[in-house]
């Protein structure tokens, strides 16, 4: 497995080597946003680690450049920057994990092996998955509610299918980070909710009925009826 690692700083570098090429990871390391942004668009590699501060180029930007040209690379946020509105900005760039320094190399491990898992076990999928006049189109990744076509960013639309594949269902937010970004983030944030409220300005907030439910001390539940929700 190829790693790229955008990382300006050594004892870091140091460390994430030492540690993944213990598992048998081929390492590539850029040390400022310039080299990252030219090796992450012009080889291809596994999976790539990316700081968010870093010289030339900040993570966020490199994120976003990658995404515009791969959509299907496993990209993980390694960063300092560790609030919710960080957290946020890195998965709305595009990201599909996000850990904050200082971590301990076993997570580090754990989390690379989770998204290699997820890399693997990927396939075409040929479903499309609806409620009432909502659609989502597994194959095209296209959203349409009431035949209107939606703009969801690449959460908002895993967060959307995992919900269509649970409709009915009440899904507590440890549940939803688990299954959404494949990750438990430990951080007492409120991602979870921020991205439900950015999903249902988009797929609720000019349609009836509701879709997207609150179920009080539990967690969210995607269906037509909205008894004992508020």
């Amino acid at each position: 497995m190829k790693i790229l690692l955008v990382e300006d700083e050594p004892n870091v570098v140091s460390l994430i080597k030492r540690g993944l090429a213990e598992n048998g990871y081929e390492i590539s390391v850029a040390p400022d946003g310039l080299s990252g942004l030219q090796m992450a668009t012009t080889h291809d590699f596994d999976l790539i680690i990316l700081d968010i501060m870093l010289p030339g180029v900040n993570g966020i930007e490199i994120c976003r450049s990658i995404r515009r040209q791969n959509e299907q690379v496993p990209i993980m946020m390694l960063t300092a920057l560790g609030t919710t509105e960080n957290i946020v900005t890195g998965l709305d760039s595009g990201a599909d994990d996000y850990l904050v320094k200082p971590f301990k190399l076993a997570e580090l491990s754990a989390r690379v092996r989770r998204l290699s898992r997820r890399m693997q076990h990927a396939g075409p999928v040929t479903s499309i998955l609806q409620i009432a006049d909502l659609e989502l189109d597994t194959v095209s990744k296209s959203v349409r509610r009431a035949g209107r076509q939606l703009n969801l960013t690449a959460t908002e639309y895993r967060l959307l299918e995992f919900l269509l594949r649970h409709q009915r269902r009440v899904l507590s937010r440890i549940e939803i980070l688990e299954h959404v970004w494949d990750i438990d983030f430990n951080l007492g944030t409120n991602v979870v909710d921020v991205y439900v409220n950015y999903l249902r300005k988009k797929i609720d907030k000019d349609f009836t009925p509701r879709l997207i439910h609150t179920v009080v001390g539990m967690g969210y539940v995607m269906r037509e009826q909205h008894e004992d929700t508020e």
